[in-house]
């Protein structure tokens, strides 16, 4: 457990310690990566729980059930393990894998502005949600928006028309009335 973590804005929250497994320094976790074992591809994390930051070495885990139980290098007692509770789970923005075309990081849409068919600026991407149907993108008013509502659009081929990331835009056909 040494090392200085990345720069904050380069590292993505990757999950979460919740809890402490049995008596030997695991922990457990929340993955939000898809499947929930692809976190275990990343051998190296940085950890920040309110403004603190620290990297460890991943020695080992395995999946039960829908969590992951971890192994930490160097961690070997419940009651340290214990204090590791809370901590986000984080890597470099630059380890993550190359998506093929067309296919986008969540946290690549987050802040793109959102435009219809007609031309009009709905808002922009604050979030997106993953409901079990399809994702969908929580959109936002902003400056210049067509008008103050926010608005639930679902990320699918019939929505989503085009995403131009240099622009800072996402073209849907949506009727804004909607």
């Amino acid at each position: 457990m040494s090392g200085s973590p990345a720069a904050a804005e380069d590292l993505i929250v990757l999950g979460k310690i919740y809890s402490v497994h049995g008596i030997r320094g695991e922990v457990k976790v929340y993955s939000f990566t898809d499947p929930i074992d692809n976190l275990l591809d990343y051998p190296r994390w940085t950890l920040r729980r309110d403004g603190e930051s620290r990297q460890v070495d991943l020695a080992s885990g395995r999946l039960q059930g829908k969590v992951l139980v971890i192994k930490i290098k160097g961690l070997v007692d419940r009651e340290e393990a214990r204090s590791f509770a809370g901590f986000d789970i984080c890597v470099p923005r630059t380890q993550l894998p190359a998506l093929p075309d067309g296919e986008f990081y969540w946290l690549q849409l987050q802040g793109l502005q959102v435009i219809d068919q007609l031309g009009q600026l709905l808002g922009k991407i604050d979030s997106l949600l993953e409901t079990g149907a399809n994702d969908v993108m929580l959109v936002r008013p902003c400056v210049g928006s067509l008008d103050d509502r926010e608005r639930l659009l679902p990320y699918t081929e019939q929505c989503v028309q085009l995403v131009d990331l240099a622009a800072g835009q996402m073209r849907v056909e949506w009727d804004a009335d909607f």
